[in-house]
């Protein structure tokens, strides 16, 4: 099975099968897929990235892999990389992934408290990789990237992304340009946005569903976590008409790792540990990026019951969606939608029917696992949604976008298995 090209890049066929057994998803069950690998080579001395096709195929306990190698030059050189605020989770998320990215190298971080300081002073665990010593922001040289993660907080990142170099690529991992709504900002995030013009040009990092617009951006907002796990199954099926865009209901629960590393009382050990909360009650921040979405899916306003849980784990998500269905529509039908919608897609699986997604088997991966349910109640159906939050709700589809943005294969350095367990 070969590796088809799409405007002169790499891009992925590939096909799925999953047995069940008992309704649970059967870990030695027969899954195949094809797995583009990028990987350097040399030529007339230069670097260029070539494809490598890989069939994979799991149908018992032992694993047995056949890989068959075809170099295709499709050009590309590699490029430098900056991470601002590297000494956070989702900065050094960034960090972990591009350890195995092809083209993409960090040549440069970020870190005012820890300036000076490497990043394995840090983050031991990352002590292996050839990395820049941290800097300030103000002492940053932005004239040796090409490209920059923004992993700020949110009313840190407008003033510094509209004094970077216009010709960067940037994706910001803030909420500083998720809304286009200026006004909407200030409301949820009680300040004033500096940076109205570059608003403008931002786009909204959903890459599954913008995909071509990210492509073509220079400056991309990403999606927060919770917003990423409820619009990628909620959007797919407002559009198509098979649910109702009124009386929508989400409960959500996010691992520690969401609230960031600063230092809270809230998040200390004995205040999470062996118990749930909520929190955000009706007034999360997530919401009115959430409404936007779906807003855009339908053409007029949709508002949304959200309640999110941080849950006594250190990451992962699951959004559990209660929706009408339209009159005439069936769960199989919403299944069967999403089912065709992602098909193509690498990193969003719908699962067999009856199987439940589970955060465990999506931890430390891009991916994103998907089903439906039919609920008790006549005529409306139950979504469930899991990922992790640090790597497809903020790193992961972060890198997802970056690739896009700087022609690289979309997959480069996401296609990471979950640990399990």
């Amino acid at each position: 099975m070969a590796c088809a090209l799409e405007g002169g890049l790499g891009m992925l066929s590939r096909a799925r099968c999953h047995e069940v057994q008992g309704g649970v998803l059967n870990s030695s069950a027969a899954f195949a897929r094809n797995l583009c690998r990028v990987h350097i080579v040399k030529k007339k001395g230069k670097s260029s990235y070539g494809v490598t096709t890989v069939m994979a195929v799991t149908s018992a306990p032992k694993q047995q892999e056949a890989e068959k190698s075809t170099t295709v030059d499709v050009g590309g050189e590699s490029a430098r990389v900056g991470v601002l605020g590297a000494s956070g989770y989702t900065g050094s998320e960034i960090v972990r992934l591009l350890a195995t990215h092809p083209n993409l190298r960090v040549t440069m971080m970020t870190a005012d408290r820890k300036a000076g300081q490497s990043l394995a002073s840090v983050f031991p665990h990352l002590i292996t990789q050839d990395l820049p010593d941290m800097v300030a922001v103000k002492d940053a040289d932005f004239s040796k990237v090409d490209a920059v993660f923004c992993c700020l907080p949110h009313g840190t990142t407008q003033e510094i992304i509209a004094a970077l170099p216009s010709d960067l690529k940037v994706v910001d991992l803030s909420a500083d340009f998720r809304l286009r709504n200026t006004d909407t900002y200030e409301e949820w995030y009680n300040g004033p946005h500096r940076a109205p013009e570059l608003q403008k040009e931002a786009v909204y990092g959903l890459t599954e569903i913008y995909r071509e617009e990210v492509r073509a951006a220079r400056l991309v907002a990403n999606p927060g976590c919770y917003p990423t796990s409820v619009q990628l199954p909620l959007i797919p099926l407002l559009q198509a008409g098979l649910i109702e865009k009124d009386n929508i209901i989400i409960n959500a629960n996010s691992g520690v790792s969401g609230a960031g590393r600063s230092a809270k009382e809230a998040n200390l050990y004995t205040e999470i540990a062996e118990g749930i909360h909520a929190y955000g009650i009706t007034r999360h921040r997530h919401v009115p990026e959430i409404e936007q979405g779906l807003t855009d899916a339908v053409g007029s306003e949709v508002t949304v019951s959200f309640t999110p849980n941080l849950m006594p784990m250190s990451r992962g998500m699951m959004s559990t969606m209660f929706v009408v269905m339209k009159a005439g529509v069936s769960v199989d039908d919403l299944h069967q939608h999403l089912v065709h919608r992602y098909h193509d897609e690498e990193f969003v699986v719908v699962l067999p029917k009856g199987i439940a997604p589970h955060t465990h088997h999506v931890r430390g991966s891009n991916y994103c696992l998907v089903n439906v349910f039919e609920d008790r109640i006549t005529g409306r159906a139950i979504i469930i949604s899991v990922i992790d939050n640090l790597v497809k709700g903020a790193s992961g589809q972060a890198l997802q976008n970056m690739n896009l943005m700087m022609g690289f294969p979309e997959e480069s350095g996401l296609l990471q298995q979950p640990l399990f367990p």
